[in-house]
């Protein structure tokens, strides 16, 4: 009898355990929101000096890496549709499917991957170097609500930049595969890009921008979250830090699997 309770016993646990963790998130979200809106009534407004200090650390130091990897898969996908494509002489539907995979697909997670793994490990690892060394509880005692100071201008900041470093790459990827497509179609890398110009709609390019919203949200919760739970000294602060990029990545295949199920039935 042990021997079923116990898995059941630690099943059960995980699940409150999940349970307890999305509510906590939520109620972050919640007092954020508040803050960012309403803070300023109650003496705790959100700073303009705070959100641009963190749109720079979460987009404009992201530049490089997110050029660097949106140029890659551009190629990629422009290499991959050539060689399928070309086995059924469809080599003419390479400019639409990489511009509606870039753009509907692929912009928005290979981003939000990056960004989970650069800022979101950021945020947990800062907030639970905070926690451990109790500069969180002195926040509170000096009269600093601890979610307006350290949460809701990360928030801010990365919807913003999120859907932006996503344009940007779909950009970026776009013209990588141009420069790869453009020969074996025997077409100008100018005719290419005024051909994928012609064939995207607000549509495609709308569909990634509310996945990099949705992405945007998921990153920022689950890093502060994991990092004010951090308990244990040094050694916890990493374990937080891996928990936070892991279910990071996750949560953000999960839920783009989930928006492109109903977006393309």
């Amino acid at each position: 009898m042990n021997a079923l309770a116990r898995p059941l016993g630690d099943l059960g646990r995980a699940t409150l355990g999940a349970f307890a963790g999305v509510g906590y998130a939520a109620m972050l979200l919640f007092e954020a929101l508040y803050y960012v809106f309403a803070g300023w009534r109650i003496g705790q407004p959100v700073r303009i000096a705070a959100i641009a200090r963190q749109m720079r650390e979460i987009g404009a130091n992201a530049l490089p890496i997110v050029a660097l990897l949106g140029f890659t898969v551009g190629l990629m996908l422009g290499i991959q549709f050539i060689a399928s494509l070309s086995e059924f002489g469809a080599q003419s539907q390479v400019v639409v499917a990489v511009a509606k995979s870039v753009t509907r697909e692929f912009g928005a997670l290979i981003t939000a991957i990056l960004v989970a793994g650069r800022s979101g490990s950021a945020l947990a690892a800062r907030i639970g170097s905070m926690s451990v060394s109790q500069e969180v509880d002195a926040l509170a005692v000096i009269g600093i609500e601890p979610v307006r100071y350290l949460v809701a201008p990360a928030l801010v900041a990365m919807l913003v930049m999120l859907p932006a470093l996503t344009i940007f790459a779909n950009a970026v990827a776009i013209f990588g595969a141009a420069l790869y497509s453009a020969p074996a179609l025997n077409v100008t890398p100018t005719a290419y890009l005024l051909q994928t110009m012609s064939l995207l709609s607000a549509g495609d390019l709308w569909q990634g921008l509310s996945k990099s919203i949705v992405f945007a949200v998921l990153i920022t919760l689950i890093g502060v979250s994991t990092g004010f739970s951090v308990s244990g000294g040094a050694e916890g602060v990493g374990r937080a830090t891996t928990r936070a990029v892991v279910l990071s990545i996750c949560w953000i295949i999960v839920v783009d699997m989930v928006f492109s199920f109903f977006l393309n039935r």
